[in-house]
C-alpha cells in the first residue's frame, strides 16, 4: 500500500497530511493483510507529481494508493468520488509554474474512485469522526494526484485500487485533531485492505 500527502503551498503553510505521511512511515500501523506500507510526501509542483508517481511505481509497485491532501473548506474527512481530468484553476505551484493548458492526460472526462468508499464512510461515521462526500476532487495538485493515478498515466504506476481523501486543517478549533487524523486514516487503511483482501 502506498499512502500519500502533500507538502505545504500557497495559503496553506502548514499541511497536516505531510505530518501524517511522515508519522505513517514512521508507526506503520499494524492490519492484517496490508503488507508492506510506504508513505511519501509528494512535491506541490505540475511538472513534479508524475516522476515522482513513475518513480514510486517503478521501485514499489503498490496495489492500493491512498492519496490525502488538504482542503480548507472542509469539515472533516471529505471522500472524493471523482477525478476530473482537468485543471479547472490556473493556480500557481510552489514553483510560481502555472499548470498547462488542456487536459491532466489521456483519458476520459472523469474518472471514479476505486476506493470502497460506502466502507470507509461508514467506518469513520461509527468512529464518530466527521465525514463528507464529495464528487469534485478541485483544481489543484490534489485532483491531479486522483486523476493521474486513476488513469494508471504515470509509467510503472498501475495500483489497481485508488482514490483521494481531503483532511481539513488541524489543531484547536478545527473540525479535527492530529489524533483524530491519525485515528481515522488508520480507519480508511484498515478498511481498504479488508476490501481488498475479501475480494
Amino acid at each position: 500500500m502506498l499512502v500519500t500527502g502533500f507538502e505545504p503551498f500557497p495559503g496553506a503553510p502548514v499541511n497536516p497530511t505531510q505530518a501524517l505521511v511522515q508519522w505513517l512511515s514512521k508507526h506503520p500501523p499494524r492490519v492484517e493483510g496490508m503488507g508492506a506500507l510506504r508513505a511519501e510526501v509528494l512535491p506541490v509542483e505540475y511538472g513534479a507529481v508524475a516522476p515522482r508517481l513513475s518513480r514510486i511505481g517503478r521501485e514499489f509497485g503498490p496495489d492500493i494508493a491512498l492519496h490525502f491532501g488538504l482542503a480548507l473548506g472542509c469539515n472533516g474527512f471529505r471522500l472524493e468520488r471523482t477525478a476530473r481530468n482537468r485543471f479547472a484553476a490556473a493556480r500557481p505551484d510552489n514553483s510560481g509554474a502555472m499548470p498547462p493548458d488542456g487536459p491532466i492526460c489521456a483519458g476520459p472526462a472523469a474518472l471514479p474512485s476505486t476506493l470502497p468508499l460506502e466502507a470507509i464512510h461508514a467506518a469513520l461515521a461509527a468512529a464518530r469522526l466527521p465525514v463528507e462526500w464529495s464528487d469534485d476532487a478541485g483544481g489543484y495538485l490534489c485532483n491531479m494526484a486522483m486523476t493521474l493515478s486513476l488513469a494508471r498515466a504515470c509509467d510503472g504506476f498501475n495500483p489497481r485500487v485508488c482514490g483521494f481523501i481531503h483532511v481539513p486543517p488541524v489543531g484547536a478549533g478545527e473540525p479535527l485533531s492530529m489524533r483524530d487524523l491519525r485515528r481515522g486514516a488508520g480507519i480508511v487503511l484498515s478498511t481498504t485492505v479488508a476490501a481488498w483482501t475479501a475480494g
